[in-house]
């Protein structure tokens, strides 16, 4: 897997925004994170090293734009170029989530179509408001691949509207020491939603608060993966077609 940060810099726009990690990653060295700006990196897909090869290899999946968003409003101008470096390499899948699915008709190439093979859009979600707005708007977009990340996870969600055609959930607590907290019934309740519509989920990390059976952990950021882990209430792509 690799990474491509194509421009940096974000707006907050919404309740799941409020406690950022691009905010605390970047505000920390003094960056303007709410200055959006093209980055060293926007042709990346595209570099070769010495020898000719790419720098990013086959059959890597690229996670895109962790760093913003890559339908914000100010990246318009650059997107059109970025597209044209994932239509030249077929042979990686880029990975990108985003908060502003309703950009989405006017933030596609004139070739799209029914979508590009090699696209993955994941729409983020943090509360049953967000999920009704964002995901009916995901539902009626011609998009090949898609997936729903609930992270941060402030509040139960109901997605059952929302999973078909989608290819994965993941679920995730808020991180940071303003984290709001996170339940575990909450996450139960996704998982048993997405056994019932045959969609692998994952539990990505626990977040800073954590609830389960009426009792508060607070969680250091570097056992948050673990703990959830730990869990093992994953349900991956092979237990999915074994129960169809």
């Amino acid at each position: 897997m690799g990474n491509w940060s194509p421009w940096q810099g974000c707006r907050k726009i919404s309740e799941g925004c409020k406690n950022c990690y691009i905010y605390t990653h970047d505000g920390k060295d003094g960056k303007n994170v709410g200055q959006v700006m093209k980055t060293k990196f926007f042709d990346l897909p595209v570099q070769r090293k010495k020898s000719g090869e790419y720098k990013l290899q086959s059959k890597d999946v690229i996670y895109t734009c962790f760093y913003s968003d890559f339908f914000i409003e100010e990246a318009d101008e650059w997107r059109k170029e970025a597209w044209s470096f994932i239509k030249n390499r077929p042979d990686l899948r880029f990975l990108f989530l985003t908060k502003r699915i309703h950009r989405f008709p006017n933030c596609i190439p004139a070739d799209w179509n029914d979508g590009y093979d090699n696209v993955v859009i994941g729409v983020s979600v943090e509360n049953q408001i967000m999920a009704n707005k964002r995901l009916s708007l995901l539902m009626q977009y011609p998009i090949k691949h898609k997936g729903i990340v609930c992270q941060p996870l402030i509040g139960p969600i109901n997605l059952n509207a929302y999973l078909e055609d989608v290819e994965f959930v993941t679920v995730g607590g808020e991180q940071g020491p303003y984290g709001r907290s996170c339940d575990y019934d909450w996450v139960m309740n996704i998982r048993h939603q997405c056994i019932e519509a045959k969609v692998p989920f994952t539990f990505r990390q626990t977040g800073t608060n954590f609830l389960k059976d009426g009792i508060h952990y607070k969680i250091a950021r570097k056992d948050q993966s673990k703990q959830a882990k730990k869990a093992d209430i994953d349900v991956h792509t092979e237990q999915v077609k074994e129960d169809l």
